[in-house]
């Protein structure tokens, strides 16, 4: 198995939604802000090859939007899904699989694109199984009005139509051991109604793909709760339980949101779990 990094472009949120009820006074020691209260966010994602299947995780926004759309979150950077695979040896083509941690638009944005006339939508991986669970398909094709925002029919309904759609187990429990895509994944619902959370076993360690469960490190204290989430106290309790045992197995933390860190550990303090360990993708998949 092989685990890469894969850049799909870089934004902005507003500080205090991406923070909820934390003062600016705590959260910008950690997510500096600019003059219009942004702060800097990433969309990496990740592929895992393993023998012959390329599972990409998560894909970003996209590129298919309005300018008026990506205007409203800053982009910055060059960074493409493209750009990085080629970077790695590979093409949109050969991603086997195209697992979406939950359907949020800049987290499955460019697993569609615009059709060669523009006239409608397309897969962007062709050859690739889309992943999601059935319960968070219903939560997305029937959104509550808060939600309804960030699920982007464009970016959910083509993945059906083109007969790539494919679900996940439930578990019973919080965490599906040993997926089809051959992973485990843990089930958090305060976010948004069963976000997916990889856990991949890789070289004795274990990588926790973390997407909007701790989107940056910033995040860390248990209240540091996003202003997006629907059920925030469910969060708390999630974030509680997963991360004392992120702290008690050393597990590394791959942060979909964090611009300025890749991957982290954490551990036990008097505070609660903190920071233990900043590391780069390089540093722990080579």
């Amino acid at each position: 198995m092989h685990l890469y990094p894969i850049q799909a472009g870089n934004f902005k949120l507003d500080g205090g939604a991406m923070f909820g009820v934390v003062p600016k006074s705590l959260w910008q020691r950690t997510n500096p802000a600019d003059e219009n209260n942004m702060i800097d966010i990433a969309a990496r994602c990740l592929l895992i090859e393993d023998g012959n299947r390329l599972i990409l995780i998560d894909t970003g926004m996209g590129n298919k939007q309005s300018e008026k759309f990506y205007g409203y979150y800053y982009l910055w950077g060059d960074d493409s899904i493209e750009a990085s695979l080629k970077q790695v040896g590979f093409h949109p083509d050969d991603i086997t699989d195209v697992f979406m941690t939950h359907l949020h638009f800049d987290h499955c944005g460019g697993s569609i694109q615009w059709n060669s006339d523009r006239t409608g939508y397309e897969p962007a991986f062709k050859n690739a199984k889309f992943w999601s669970n059935a319960d968070h398909w219903k939560w997305a094709t029937k959104p509550n009005k808060r939600e309804k925002a960030s699920f982007l029919k464009e970016n959910i309904l083509p993945m059906e139509a083109s007969g790539q759609l494919n679900f996940t187990k439930i578990p019973h429990t919080d965490i599906l051991k040993n997926s089809a895509l051959g992973f485990d994944i843990f089930f958090a619902n305060g976010h948004t109604d069963k976000q997916m959370i990889p856990m991949i076993k890789y070289k004795g360690k274990t990588i926790c793909f973390m997407a909007d469960l701790l989107p940056t490190a910033g995040h860390l204290p248990v209240p540091f709760v996003m202003g997006y989430d629907t059920r925030p106290l469910i969060t708390l309790d999630e974030k509680d339980k997963f991360l004392s045992q992120a702290a008690d197995n050393n597990y590394y933390l791959f942060l979909e949101h964090d611009a300025h860190n890749e991957i982290i550990t954490v551990k036990h303090t008097e505070k609660g779990v903190r920071l233990n360990e900043r590391h780069t993708c390089k540093e722990i998949f080579n």
